[in-house]
């Protein structure tokens, strides 16, 4: 069964962190909430959720990273070098890095978007050097996946179920989402 974390840091994007967790978890896949440093992490706001794990610098267990934005949150996930480390380990490996919002500048500090395509929230790709921006709602460009903010989140945590080989689109329709385009 493949294993996913997602990791909060202080001021993350709600929508963008618990909607994968929860569509993950209603597609058994196994889903952990790991805090960048703390035990309880805030949201950008004020939403405080309290996560399964503190990060430990390992994320060799884990199939694929999932970094929401929100701001500071991203920030906070740009700037800690033990992430930063652990995610260039983690996609030499060959796992998935997914990022949502501001999250892709996490990427770009690790050097992951080099050669890829990617989408963030708009303007967001003025403070990301590398890759090529695309301005669909989900990019997936190899192991990297990129979605672009807050209302693409159901879209963007579907995606995820299918790249783990489950059915984001059945799931889709058993939480009403594929009538909103009807």
């Amino acid at each position: 069964m493949p294993k996913v974390a997602v990791i909060f840091a202080q001021g993350f994007e709600e929508i963008e962190a618990l909607t994968p967790v929860d569509v993950l978890r209603r597609a058994a896949i196994e889903c952990d909430m790991i805090g960048l440093t703390d035990q309880t992490v805030t949201g950008s706001h004020a939403i405080s959720v309290l996560v399964d794990k503190i990060f430990d610098g390992d994320l060799s267990s884990y199939d694929m990273i999932v970094l929401p934005g929100g701001l500071p949150g991203a920030h906070h996930l740009r700037d800690h070098e033990g992430l930063i480390a652990a995610l260039q380990t983690e996609a030499r490996a060959g796992k998935y890095i997914a990022a949502i919002c501001a999250a892709p500048v996490v990427l770009d500090r690790a050097g992951l978007l080099a050669g890829k395509k990617y989408t963030c929230f708009p303007g967001q790709e003025d403070n990301i050097q590398l890759g090529q921006h695309q301005t669909e709602l989900v990019v997936v460009d190899g192991q990297i996946v990129t979605s672009r903010g807050a209302g693409t989140a159901l879209a963007f945590a579907y995606k995820l179920v299918d790249l783990l080989g489950g059915n984001g689109t059945q799931l889709a329709q058993t939480m009403v989402y594929d009538q909103l385009f009807q």
